[in-house]
């Protein structure tokens, strides 16, 4: 009995992790109210474990969810139906009761994606709503990652959807001519997501974003597959998972160069670059094939002393004419001095710390220390590597860092 009621919930857990946002999205198009779409799909995942253990697993577990989903909806809105609205919401729902197959609607998710990526939306609102109603995320397992009260963390979601009903925020996939635009603040947000997830100071239920965010990544590609930049971000993201394990060691944060290889996940590298190659066959390179491209770069050297310096810089050039940033120009700066010779890397950074862009940023001092100390200059790279340990955010990477600064020669006499 023990084992079928485990084979069980383990099929009601895969149902919520793949059926949630769908569930959510088709009750939104549906209904158009959030709050009784989530209150609804949490009660139809309720009456599955109360009764898939006695009348077993549905073969369309989805079409189940969502044909108990509407049902719950419709008693709802029938027990509430007291102005034209309610009234406009129930005819949706009892014009057609046969719930239609998950599959069936394809575009119900894109248009919750879209919604809640709204630019009229705050970008730490947009954030929330996407892990609440796409992943699923209970409001106390997004405040905990977020290390946020969880009343705090409620408010901004209750907010967002507020301003959906009163900004008049649509329930649609963007024009074609909006879609650029619109897409772009959709993968920022599963980026941001991702990155959350993959510091290397996080929570466990930080962690859980990274997988979170791939899994999203994974649908917006279903969903969009002649887009490329979906396809780039989904790329990037399996090739930086891939590393995940060997980036710190004893609490230490571990730069690439001396990462161990044979640790890195072959599988993700390979669905990694096999997606990217898909979305650079379409020739509409952007920022984030770019990046997805650099990543494989380090990903499929057999050795930090094979890593094809030249073709990473290179593509930080055309990723600087993409999306330039100060950032963007300091990791092109790493490779050029990787490709071309430390004084030209070196000049590069000094150009950047003249600008004044990155002041306080703790990578930029911790780059120069880095390329001084590959050029012996080593009273200039202590300096430097002090100047960044002051201004490192998080443990591991002052732990490096003063391991760095340590490693230093003393000074001539």
């Amino acid at each position: 009995m023990t084992g079928h009621h485990d084979r069980v919930t383990a099929a009601v857990e895969a149902a919520y992790r793949d059926e949630w946002g769908q569930l959510v999205a088709t009750l939104i198009g549906l209904t158009g109210d959030w709050d009784l779409a989530e209150d609804c799909a949490q009660e139809a995942f309720a009456a599955a474990l109360a009764t898939w253990p006695r009348d077993g697993v549905p073969r369309r577990p989805g079409a189940w969810l969502t044909t108990t989903a509407r049902h719950r909806a419709t008693d709802r809105l029938r027990r509430d139906a007291t102005g034209a609205a309610k009234l406009r919401q129930l005819a949706v729902l009892e014009r057609d009761p046969a719930a239609p197959p998950v599959e069936e609607i394809p575009d119900d998710r894109l248009r919750l994606i879209f919604t809640c990526c709204h630019p009229a939306l705050r970008f730490d609102a947009r954030v929330a709503l996407t892990l609440r109603t796409l992943a699923g995320l209970t409001t106390a397992e997004i405040a905990r990652a977020f290390l946020t009260a969880e009343a705090t963390m409620a408010q901004r979601l209750v907010r967002a959807k507020r301003k959906i009903a009163e900004a008049g925020i649509p329930y649609r996939v963007p024009p074609a001519e909006a879609l650029p635009h619109r897409l772009a603040a959709v993968l920022a947000v599963l980026y941001l997501i991702f990155n959350e997830g993959y510091d290397e100071e996080r929570l466990d239920a930080r962690r859980a974003l990274t997988a979170e965010a791939i899994r999203l990544a994974r649908v917006l590609c279903r969903l969009l597959p002649a887009e490329p930049e979906p396809a780039g971000l989904l790329a990037l993201m399996l090739l930086h998972e891939a590393r995940r394990a060997t980036r710190t060691a004893d609490g230490v944060l571990v730069p690439l160069e001396r990462q161990d290889r044979s640790a890195w996940d072959a599988a993700l590298i390979a669905e990694g670059v096999a997606v990217l190659d898909g979305a650079l066959a379409s020739r509409r390179a952007g920022p984030y094939q770019v990046q997805a491209a650099i990543a494989a770069c380090h990903a499929t050297a057999p050795e930090a002393a094979s890593t094809d310096w030249p073709q990473i810089a290179a593509l930080y050039g055309t990723l600087a004419r993409l999306a330039p940033s100060p950032v963007v120009a300091l990791n092109r700066a790493v490779a050029v001095a990787m490709a071309d010779g430390i004084p030209a890397g070196l000049a590069l950074v000094d150009e950047l710390a003249a600008a004044g862009t990155l002041t306080g940023y703790h990578l930029l001092p911790a780059t120069r220390a880095d390329l001084l100390r590959r050029a012996g200059r080593t009273d200039e790279a202590r300096r430097a590597y002090r100047e960044a340990l002051a201004l490192a955010p998080t443990e591991p990477e002052r732990r490096y860092l003063a391991a760095r600064l340590a490693e230093l020669p003393d000074s001539a006499p």
